[in-house]
């Protein structure tokens, strides 16, 4: 199944409290806004999407290319979406993947 998916940050968490204690200030964290949209047809990775959340995410969009209609069966409402966070332990970014239509 060929497919494109809509990626849309919603969220952003932080935890001052662990940066404070364990992180090494960084000159610049992560780059992504809430509300920021990329699309990908499953195989390539948006530019401007990190690295990091795409290795968290391309297993799940392998399974849907594949046929799989819930990659996670019974977690969403909507069994076309997603809700994935980025490995971020300081300040994770909680995406929305949508399994968009084929026209």
């Amino acid at each position: 199944m060929e497919g494109l998916f809509r990626i849309t940050a919603v969220r952003q968490s932080t935890y001052p409290d662990l940066m404070e204690k364990y992180e090494n200030v960084l000159a610049v964290a992560c780059p992504l806004q809430v509300g920021q949209v990329f699309l990908s047809d499953g195989l390539i990775k948006p530019d401007g999407l990190c690295d990091s959340f795409w290795e968290t995410l391309l297993p799940f969009l392998k399974k849907w290319r594949e046929g799989i209609e819930e990659p996670i069966q019974g977690w969403m409402k909507d069994s076309r979406a997603l809700l994935l966070s980025c490995n971020d332990g300081f300040r994770p970014m909680s995406f929305l993947i949508e399994r968009l239509e084929e026209k």
